[in-house]
């Protein structure tokens, strides 16, 4: 489920890019380069977490991405104002808890099991 979401949310970007690229803080260069870095990101990273022999790696990425996305959410719920068109300020602000229920997620199902299976 996990590599199918983000293999979708991934493939999204290049369907919707402007709606993503509206939500890139305005203090990072050229949003629609950093939606695509992170479209590709996503789809790689979910093709990994369907492979076993690169699942923990792909967990590592994903984790990584799902960090240096977070500023877009920041930016939604702390300017509710630019984005009234697509949600509430109420939403965007929820959407803030939810990136480390995605982070639980992707270790859960990428890295735990192989730091279980390490131990002695």
């Amino acid at each position: 489920m996990l590599g199918i979401f983000f293999i979708g949310a991934g493939a999204n970007h290049f369907v919707h890019p402007q709606f993503y690229a509206r939500l890139i803080p305005p203090w990072l260069p050229d949003g629609t380069l950093v939606v695509q870095i992170s479209g590709v990101c996503e789809i790689l990273g979910g093709v990994g977490a369907l492979l076993r022999q690169t699942r923990r790696y792909a967990g590592i990425g994903l984790i990584a991405l799902l960090i240096a996305v977070f500023p877009a959410n920041l930016q939604m719920a702390l300017h509710p104002e630019l984005y009234r068109d697509i949600g509430s300020p109420a939403a965007f602000y929820i959407r803030l808890p939810l990136q480390l229920v995605l982070l639980v997620w992707v270790w859960w199902t990428c890295l735990r099991s192989r730091i279980a299976a390490e131990r002695p």
